[in-house]
């Protein structure tokens, strides 16, 4: 028998009701009592993956902890909106990245949207609009004429104008939550509609306004993640970039040409096949990397070298658990889950496009 909580993270081949019970334990292990998520204990928080291990907790019904991790990010915002790129063991006080990365910012408008469908804590909610709201002004000061975002702002105040690829894909996934919320709120935001239009047309249309990652196997699929890219588009895109990421019965290379599958990516990708309704080719690729889990601990290794037959970095990070428990989630039809990336339900913003 598996326990309500957890049914829907039961997937043959990758986690029984126990090794999913021990996954989200090994999870709130490395929580602090702050309610931060490091990628472990003695390692660095940054707030993208703090957020993912939250959503992970709230997908495994561990909404008091997944609500301690928002209160986290609600209590040491910058005054701009910001957050910091990354904090020793999550210790607010221990800065070690004072750079502000877009995308890093405005994943908190995911994680917030995802813990009120999971829950529907209207007060929560309440209290995290001003959070959400700050953050995604804060990005979109730094959003080029093209429609894309630039990636950072340096510790000087700086604006990089350079834009990523997987980040700006991860920022339009995040302005759609944020105007749910909004929309939810009833509280229009047309810039952000604009915006969120922008965005997505540059990722669409406009190749040249990115910096060229195209070694890196996000830049491949998180369009279709981010949910820029969808329908026959999405398919042909997976499809094109298959047979060079795609390590059979291994996982999903992190780069080409290197001999290394990572667990993150995988799952990631994994996600972006369930939202292509590919749910067939996303449980092989869940099932592929089950030689990373830590039986012990019930976390994931980041990667493995296959050519050395080693895993590498010698690290069970809650973000690669959290990634693989989201991706179970959607899979097993959790309902909050299959909304915030299924995509279907969430406001499209107005196409602003150039050549459209």
């Amino acid at each position: 028998m598996t326990t309500p909580r957890t049914e829907h993270l039961v997937l043959p081949g990758v986690l029984t009701a126990e090794q999913a019970a021990a996954t989200v334990r090994g999870i709130l292990a490395g929580q602090r009592a702050d309610g931060a998520i490091p990628w472990f204990r003695g390692h660095h928080l940054d707030p993208w993956d703090h957020v993912e291990a939250a959503m992970a907790l709230d997908a495994a019904g561990e909404h008091e902890a997944a609500e301690r991790a928002y209160r986290w990010l609600a209590r040491h915002q910058n005054e701009d909106g910001s957050w910091y790129a990354a904090y020793a063991d999550g210790d607010p006080r221990e800065v070690t990245d004072v750079g502000k990365e877009t995308n890093f910012v405005a994943y908190v408008a995911v994680g917030v949207w995802h813990h009120y469908l999971s829950t529907g804590d209207d007060t929560f909610l309440d209290g995290m609009w001003p959070v959400v709201y700050a953050a995604v002004e804060f990005v979109l000061r730094l959003q080029q004429p093209g429609g894309q975002i630039g990636w950072k702002r340096e510790a000087d105040g700086t604006a990089a104008t350079e834009a990523l690829l997987t980040g700006c894909s991860s920022v339009h996934h995040a302005l759609r939550c944020a105007l749910a919320i909004a929309e939810h709120r009833e509280e229009p935001q047309p810039d952000w509609e604009l915006a969120v239009g922008a965005v997505r047309h540059a990722i669409r249309r406009h190749p040249e306004r990115f910096l060229d990652k195209g070694r890196y196997s996000m830049d491949w699929y998180y369009p279709v993640l981010g949910g820029a890219v969808t329908g026959a588009e999405a398919k042909a895109r997976i499809e094109e970039g298959w047979e060079r990421f795609v390590v059979p019965g291994l996982g999903v290379r992190c780069v080409v040409p290197n001999p290394w599958v990572t667990g993150g990516e995988s799952a990631e990708l994994a996600l972006a096949l369930w939202a292509t309704g590919e749910s067939d080719r996303a449980l092989e690729v869940l099932q592929s990397i089950q030689h990373l889990r830590d039986p012990e601990s019930g976390l994931y290794w980041t990667g493995y070298v296959f050519d050395d037959d080693a895993i590498w970095p010698r690290e069970l990070t809650t973000w690669t658990a959290g990634s693989l428990l989201l991706a179970v989630a959607a899979l097993g039809g959790h309902e909050a889950t299959c909304a915030v990336f299924g995509g279907e339900h969430l406001p499209r913003g107005l196409e602003t496009g150039c050549c459209d």
